[in-house]
């Protein structure tokens, strides 16, 4: 467009063309023959949206905009707006997580088999760097590994299907001792502790030592099994860990 007005305008100077006929010839209209861009100056935007954010962290652009207007500033919404996602004010903050109070039995001894489980994650890698995660289950009674479930991904959904498995063999719990991780915490693992009978007891955040069976358990399978070896596959990881 910026080279056809050279033309056109060369067009007037050199043949004495009208500006219709040159328009015409270099195929624009006047409208854009006339049209000047307008500069633009976003520093004082920049600098009014970066004020309320200092004073209000929590703001989004619906609140700011407002204030903009409230304070005599006359900008277009979709121009703040492009200076507001320019200074990347529009990503998503993240937020802590929470919890409701958590107020878990005592650890005690229960005084017969399936009874009580303990169950907690453990992370390790591969040789490759690769990250896997071990799900380890205990019965409380004697302490006995009930299992320990090794894969790279640990979601909800594979977690209440190894669960499953294990109760084919010893039945289901009345009670499962866990901390808050999201694969505990979840409606998929929730309803199925619900539909089983089963009684979730969750420790406080941050209080490991209120599921002392199952940590005294990972301290040793990371001595002697994590620690010990160089995996170079999930394979021997399950070898090694029967």
């Amino acid at each position: 467009m910026a080279e056809r007005k050279v033309w056109a305008h060369e067009l007037q100077v050199q043949y004495k063309a009208s500006i219709v006929t040159s328009c015409e010839v270099v195929g624009i209209s006047r409208t854009a023959y006339y049209y000047k861009a307008k500069s633009s100056n976003d520093d004082e935007i920049i600098d009014a949206l970066t004020q309320l954010i200092e004073r209000h962290h929590r703001w989004g652009f619906p609140k700011c905009f407002k204030r903009l207007r409230k304070l005599g500033h006359h900008w277009n919404h979709k121009r703040v707006y492009r200076v507001y996602t320019e200074l990347k004010l529009n990503l998503r903050r993240k937020t802590k997580r929470r919890l409701p109070n958590r107020d878990p039995e005592p650890l005690a001894v229960p005084d017969a088999l399936g009874k009580s489980w303990s169950m907690d994650f453990m992370s390790d890698s591969l040789h490759n760097k690769v990250r896997f995660r071990t799900l380890n289950v205990i019965d409380d009674f004697n302490r006995e590994v009930l299992g320990i479930d090794i894969a790279t991904s640990m979601p909800s959904l594979r977690v209440i299907r190894y669960l499953d498995q294990l109760a084919d063999w010893h039945g289901y719990p009345e009670k499962i001792r866990v901390d808050n991780g999201s694969e505990f915490t979840s409606d998929v693992f929730v309803n199925w502790a619900k539909a089983h009978g089963i009684r979730i007891d969750y420790i406080k955040p941050g209080c490991p030592y209120q599921n002392a069976y199952i940590e005294r358990f990972n301290r040793t399978y990371r001595g002697d099994v994590l620690d010990c070896y160089i995996f170079n596959n999930l394979h021997e990881v399950k070898q090694l860990t029967k």
